[in-house]
């Protein structure tokens, strides 16, 4: 368990600073085809289906290759 919240914390730490240091590096996420945006006078709306689907299947690849 612990390894695993270490491990957690590393990836959450680089992605931090990469968001940092270069924030135009993940520009086209939340922008890609399939992400919903409505936006009116009174409000937004943005459900971003397509980017949580990628990084969905990118977090099962990486699950089933560290367990194996």
């Amino acid at each position: 368990m612990a390894r695993w919240l270490m491990i957690a914390g590393l990836t959450l730490l680089l992605l931090g600073a990469l968001l940092h240091f270069a924030p135009g590096l993940l520009h086209w996420f939340g922008r890609l085809p399939g992400d919903i945006r409505i936006e009116s006078p009174r409000g937004r709306v943005f459900i971003p289906l397509t980017s949580l689907l990628l990084v969905s299947i990118v977090l099962s690849l990486l699950v089933n290759l560290f367990r194996r």
